[in-house]
């Protein structure tokens, strides 16, 4: 900066000089003398000038450096690049929140039992307590547009005792190409419907459902589902290899929307290889039998103006089991099966009144061989219900059971 002003300086003393120089002649001594006052104070003036600016470019070199991305261009684009970076990532994070679905319940139950026992020697007994029923998150995710996952996390007091994977597995299917698609993982095989309009199961359920490591193929177009699915069972038959040789197939029909009109319809009927291998039926058998006893299933849903709603459902085994197999059957041959006719309507949309009767063979003291009750439930807020069921049961043993159940439900 000094070395530029300075040679501004000679640079304007230039002309001067040879003006001076070319008319020496022409003026008198006093007037040169003035001429070279002025330029004094001239050259006065630029020095303190000169000063000043080398003072200001001092300090600023004594200032710290300013972050590389204010001053420096490598250190900008460092910075773009960066932010770029993070929104991708955002965008990514976004992008998948929109493929991942959760949903799930919470069910607090408030029971009480009276048992009222037909053995004079054996006292009646009442119960009664409070219990997280379950908790249960479903997360769905769509992987890609033909790969999906779907994990169900559980837990029921009085269960194992930890959470639960209840179901996990993996769902590819041909969505607009070809009606056909495939399941491979821990899922409820494909036996039974289990429908019920009541806070407890039906007792169809309890010698039905089967829950199973399984691949299920099925074909799904129109209403139509027809599917099977291969598993290895936990109740094997005596000098068996343990292997996969468990299958359960249904075919179900819904009536598409607007076929019938104010109505809804669904049917089906399903079989499985041994329903011995039943959530509820293997425990109470030893893990090899005599021979495996195949299960089938039938059912009917009816609707009408999604007001009035008619459940009718029979599970049932197609042989007996040998004796002392079945441990609520004792020493006797036993061909388990049950049924469940519901009947509910609503009066106004957040109401629900339903009537029940079901009924059972050959399970001894283990489910109720007739039962009939009523249940009511109440859309107290969105996606939160209370309801209360009565049961009335008579087992094949002559006891008899009454049950007071309530509840309170949220869905998310």
């Amino acid at each position: 900066m000094r070395r530029l002003l300075v040679t501004i300086l000679v640079l304007m003393f230039i002309p001067f000089c040879l003006r001076v120089s070319a008319s020496a002649q022409e003026i008198s001594k006093d007037e040169l003398m003035k001429e070279l006052e002025v330029m004094k104070e001239r050259i006065k003036v630029l020095e303190q000038r000169i000063q000043e600016l080398e003072g200001t470019e001092e300090s600023v070199k004594a200032r710290p450096e300013a972050p590389a991305q204010y001053h420096s261009g490598k250190g900008l684009a460092d910075r773009v690049r960066r932010l770029e970076k993070e929104i991708e990532k955002k965008e990514a994070i976004g992008e998948w929140a929109k493929r991942v679905n959760l949903s799930g319940g919470l069910e607090v139950e408030v029971n009480c039992e009276k048992m009222d026992y037909d053995d004079p020697t054996q006292d009646d007994t009442s119960t009664s307590d409070i219990t997280l029923a379950t908790a249960e998150l479903d997360v769905n995710v769509d992987v890609s547009h033909h790969v999906g996952g779907h994990i169900a996390f559980l837990w029921e007091e009085g269960g194992s005792g930890h959470v639960d994977i209840d179901e996990g597995f993996i769902i590819v299917d041909g969505k607009d190409r070809v009606p056909f698609y495939i399941n491979a993982g821990k899922m409820y095989v494909p036996f039974g419907y289990y429908e019920s309009h009541f806070i407890s199961d039906p007792i169809t359920n309890s010698i039905g459902e089967t829950n199973d490591s399984a691949i299920k193929v099925g074909f799904a177009k129109s209403g139509l589902d027809l599917c099977g699915a291969v598993f290895n069972g936990d109740v094997d038959e005596t000098g068996d290899d343990d292997r996969i040789d468990g299958f359960a197939g249904s075919i179900g029909w819904t009536a598409p929307e607007g076929m019938l009109p104010d109505f809804g319809l669904t049917a089906g009927i399903s079989y499985i290889s041994n329903i011995g291998d039943s959530d509820g039926l293997q425990e109470e058998l030893p893990p090899t039998i005599k021979s495996k006893v195949g299960g089938i299933g039938a059912f009917l849903s009816l609707s009408f103006m999604d007001r009035y709603f008619v459940e009718l459902e029979y599970i049932g085994a197609r042989d007996e089991f040998q004796r002392g197999e079945l441990g609520f059957a004792g020493n006797t041959k036993a061909r388990p099966e049950a049924w469940n006719m519901e009947f509910a309507f609503r009066p106004v949309d957040a109401l629900e009144i339903a009537f029940k009767y079901e009924g059972s063979n050959d399970l001894g003291d283990f489910e109720p061989e007739s039962q009939w009750g009523m249940a009511i439930n109440y859309e107290l807020f969105e996606n939160t219900s209370v309801a209360i069921e009565y049961l009335r049961g008579k087992y094949e043993t002559d006891d008899t059971r009454d049950l007071v159940t309530g509840q309170l439900a949220v869905t998310f």
